[in-house]
């Protein structure tokens, strides 16, 4: 008989690679993960509702008792592409690598995200065998196109919207257990995102009529777009202690030696330093105190000895909780100060609304912590790095967090989008005691 392990397994082994340009995904590994699932879950097949929605995305409806403010459990089907030649491990292969406690399952998607989705479908499907009933409606919502910032989550956000459907609580992807978050903080701690940043992309784009490059002009549309690409890097958005991380710190405090726990508990007189001190000392603690902005993509002329008539820059945004798409494009505006390069705004949209970190849903997301993971890990609001289909469910739901639970190293976060994406096995599998404890609770 198969096993929680040869399933998760089997379904690493599909590669639902999604891509931006939506031609070049190959809708059949989607199609056969969908018949995997329904194979392999045979009791959630013929006791949910299921729905296909926007082509591939999949939603599924657990009645409860009550219809009232249900639990909605989301994760994505698709994966990243590879580069099978960086991977000591075949990507697809779900390879089991080492014995006991430490076996792990190299594969991408391991982590992000079908660790995740896996993990709920076990535990949805055990507790279906257990004759559990939910208080409450469970909807679990798996989109399909995710790391393209496709249309999937959002699609299932209208059918619920257009059905009257609020959530009482939604959970999605996004911090683990972790140890080390904080300079002197080595207990262990749940990172419960409370709201996600904004993303745009700003095209930087510098014009000139061209020409051979022996005869350049004074400012060259490179040049001009090289200038205007430091002028950003030179002035970055201004430092900000916003709610969900002071929340963050005054909930670790006690777990700081001094003088650190004096400096997290008095943010109000320590709160201009620690900015200064976390926007320093790496990148992720300098993404939790601004709004930042990398050029990610260059273009120029088609040859080395000819002049660019066009010149463009791709910048990321990221927006920190406070900041707008509109704020921020005016603060570039004003940084670049050069009336000839133009800025032009795609994908954009504003920093996610921050949940509570108090009341029943929170209390619930906790308690699965302590009674499935270990109750000595402190769970903790955080503001999330990273965009996530959870941001479509916030039309909908005052309640949205970000969480997977998985106890994750820091080589194992790293491994995240590139290759050697991996999992200890026995993570995973606590992990479907989560879900399972979740759903409970509902």
């Amino acid at each position: 008989m198969a096993t929680s392990l040869d399933r998760f397994r089997e379904l690493l082994r599909i590669p639902t690679v999604s891509h931006a340009d939506p031609d070049e995904t190959d809708p059949a590994p989607f199609d056969a993960f969908h018949a995997a699932l329904a194979r392999l879950y045979p009791r959630i097949h013929a006791d949910l509702d299921r729905e296909v929605v926007a082509g591939h995305a999949l939603l599924y409806r657990w009645r409860g008792a009550r219809e009232d403010a249900p639990l909605v459990l989301m994760a994505h089907q698709d994966v990243v592409p590879v580069v099978r030649d960086d991977w000591q491990h075949d990507p697809f292969g779900a390879e089991l690598v080492g014995d006991g406690a430490d076996a792990t399952i190299h594969a991408r998607g391991a982590i992000d995200d079908k660790g995740a989705l896996v993990a709920i479908m076990e535990a949805a499907e055990q507790l279906l065998i257990d004759g559990v009933t939910p208080e409450r409606d469970v909807y679990l919502a798996f989109g399909h196109n995710e790391e393209t910032a496709g249309d999937g989550a959002g699609a299932i956000v209208e059918l619920l919207r257009a059905r009257g459907v609020r959530p009482g609580l939604v959970l999605d992807e996004g911090g683990a257990v972790v140890e080390g978050v904080l300079p002197g903080v080595e207990r262990q701690t749940a990172m419960v995102g409370v709201a996600e940043r904004g993303i745009m992309t700003v095209w930087l784009t510098a014009r000139e009529s061209g020409g051979h490059a022996s005869t350049p002009p004074v400012w060259p549309a490179t040049a001009r777009l090289a200038r205007a690409i430091t002028r950003v890097q030179r002035h970055p958005f201004p430092r900000r202690i916003v709610p969900p991380v002071r929340a963050m710190l005054t909930t670790l405090a006690p777990y700081a030696p001094q003088p650190l726990r004096f400096v997290f508990e008095n943010l109000a007189l320590t709160g201009r330093l620690v900015g200064a001190v976390f926007s320093r000392i790496g990148p992720e603690t300098n993404a939790l105190v601004r709004t930042t902005a990398v050029p990610t993509r260059l273009e120029g002329a088609p040859a080395e000895n000819v002049l660019a008539t066009t010149a463009r820059a791709a910048v990321n945004v990221r927006l920190l909780t406070g900041d707008t798409v509109a704020s921020a494009t005016a603060r570039l505006r004003r940084v670049i100060a050069d009336p000839l390069i133009e800025i032009e705004v795609h994908q954009a949209s504003d920093p996610s609304p921050v949940s509570p970190w108090r009341g029943e849903p929170w209390r619930r997301i906790a308690g699965a912590v302590a009674s499935a993971l270990d109750p000595e890990i402190v769970t903790t609001p955080y503001v999330q790095l990273g965009a996530s289909d959870s941001r479509w469910f916030t039309a909908i739901s005052d309640h949205v967090y970000r969480f997977t639970p998985f106890h994750l190293t820091r080589s194992e976060r790293d491994a995240l989008h590139a290759h050697d994406e991996r999992i200890r096995v026995d993570v995973w599998l606590r992990g479907i005691g989560f879900y399972r404890d979740l759903i409970a609770a509902s």
